[in-house]
């Protein structure tokens, strides 16, 4: 039997030609199909791709696996692969050649093709071999991790903590809260850029050390604290977190960046407020041992020795059986008697002022003036409202101490001559101002002057009172210090108050 083009080919020349096990094994489907374009052959996993049996494709043309719209395109490409008298040649480009299903369904296919000669018993066929493989799996797989890819950079970008991604020192990925950390309109002008660029030289070598050693340890994180420069010249503190990305390559690190700026400047003002307060208890130490020997000097020199003195002038007459008391020495006694009930009240007073508990504020606070203009030669002026009643006794003891630590200050540091006091109250609140002549506080932002104890105590007893202190200068010259505290002592903190009191000036 000798074969003609476009006559039906026996199955069984194919047959002979390609080893049986091999063609109904195979996991890609083959058809086999003559000069004619009809199917001469076909193997178990093209009937599966296809959904039609071997009696239902062998003997049909080529064209009915083929969607309708295509089948033109296909038949000139498999006539033009004939003609080339090339062996083989994939079909069409990838996912541009399509299949169809026996229940009407579409699906990509890719195709590879190659000619096969058979010889038999009265003569030679060239036959044409299709190996076949369904795209769409494959698609939908790509698909599905195309999907997850977004999903993930999304994840990544919606982040709240600023991350990259880095190859050696250059960054090819950022996120948003990146950019919002280095301060740039967008996320894309980090990349390509080194990352020493943005970190303080001072770490560097201490970051190529742990990237280093992230890519060559399996599965490891590594942290530090390190400081960034952002795009505006400002610097930020940041915790650094590195680890190696699983690429195969091993070449990649991701980099986490939390701005801990606010904790940094929490812990450091922390340990300041620490070591102020070791400071101010070791000077109130100090502080109470002076006031004891002032004391024990004021009584052992003023009360001891006139009260020695009266005693040795009632002895003397004691002695002397004098019927009549001279009106000198009378006279005498009597001022050693005043001068010792005067130096008596004075240390009572310094100790605390009883008349804040019999007469009120205004009285103690025009004492303590009088006492301040004796000894200092100050010019006081006061503007005192009558102290609401009833206004609490610490709150009372907290007014009268800021103003006795306030002159104080003003006599050992300011130089000023004139001074002004005003106290107000208006609803729940007093307000003490004070305001001299002086040199003020130094340095631009004000700063508290190092050991300046007296300002401190002052601010310690406005924040346990729960109130609120300003400290600032003038313009004019001179110092300012506005203290508000709460009237009752309902409103009284037990603690230090929250970020929104406000405790500022010199003191802040």
């Amino acid at each position: 039997m000798v074969h003609k083009a476009g006559s039906l080919a026996d199955p069984m020349d194919i047959d002979s030609a390609i080893p049986s096990g091999a063609v109904q094994g195979a996991l890609d489907g083959i058809v086999a199909i003559d000069e004619a374009m009809r199917i001469v052959m076909v193997n178990p996993s093209a009937q599966r791709m296809f959904g039609r049996t071997a009696q239902q494709l062998l003997g049909r043309d080529l064209s009915e696996l083929i969607p309708a719209g295509a089948q033109e395109a296909h038949a000139a490409h498999v006539r033009q692969f004939m003609a080339s008298e090339v062996p083989e040649r994939p079909m069409l480009g990838r996912g541009q050649l399509m299949g169809l299903r026996a229940n009407g369904e579409k699906f990509p296919l890719e195709a590879a093709i190659s000619q096969l000669d058979v010889c038999g018993d009265l003569g030679g066929q060239r036959y044409y071999t299709a190996l076949l493989r369904d795209a769409s799996h494959e698609q939908e797989l790509v698909a599905t991790i195309a999907q997850l890819n977004r999903r993930l950079r999304s994840l990544f970008e919606l982040l709240p903590v600023a991350v990259w991604v880095t190859e050696g020192e250059w960054v090819v990925y950022s996120n948003m809260a990146c950019a919002r950390l280095f301060g740039v309109a967008r996320r894309e002008s980090l990349a390509g850029r080194s990352i020493y660029e943005f970190l303080d030289p001072a770490i560097h070598d201490v970051v190529r050390h742990k990237v280093a050693q992230a890519l060559s340890t399996q599965e490891a994180v590594h942290s530090m604290h390190s400081r960034i420069t952002r795009l505006d010249g400002s610097s930020r503190d940041v915790e650094m977190v590195l680890a190696a990305l699983p690429d195969h390559s091993r070449t990649l690190v991701q980099m986490v960046l939390s701005d801990v700026t606010k904790q940094s400047q929490e812990r450091r003002d922390l340990l300041t407020s620490r070591s102020t307060l070791r400071d101010l208890a070791a000077s109130l130490v100090d502080a109470r041992e002076e006031e004891r020997r002032n004391i024990a000097r004021e009584l052992h020199d003023e009360l001891g020795q006139r009260l020695t003195a009266l005693k040795l002038e009632l002895s003397a007459l004691d002695q002397s059986n004098a019927v009549c008391i001279p009106p000198q020495r009378m006279q005498s006694m009597i001022e050693m008697v005043d001068d010792t009930v005067s130096a008596t009240r004075r240390i009572s007073m310094d100790l605390r002022p009883l008349m804040l508990d019999d007469l009120g504020l205004q009285a103690a606070i025009e004492w303590l003036a009088q006492e301040f203009e004796r000894r200092a030669g100050l010019k006081i002026a006061l503007n005192l409202d009558p102290a609401p009643d009833p206004m609490h006794q610490k709150v009372l003891t907290a007014l009268y101490r800021i103003v006795q630590e306030a002159l104080t200050n003003i006599v050992r540091h300011s130089g000023a001559d004139h001074v002004a006091i005003a106290i107000t109250h208006t609803g729940s609140m007093v307000e003490l101002h004070i305001e001299d002549n002086g040199r003020g506080f130094p340095g631009q932002p004000l700063q508290t002057p190092k050991g300046s104890f007296g300002l401190i105590g002052i601010q310690e007893r406005v924040l346990m009172m729960g109130g609120q202190l300003d400290i600032g200068n003038q313009p004019d010259g001179g110092a300012r210090l506005v203290v508000k505290l709460p009237l009752s002592a309902e409103q009284e903190s037990t603690g230090y108050p929250d970020e929104g009191s406000c405790v500022s000036g010199a003191l802040a």
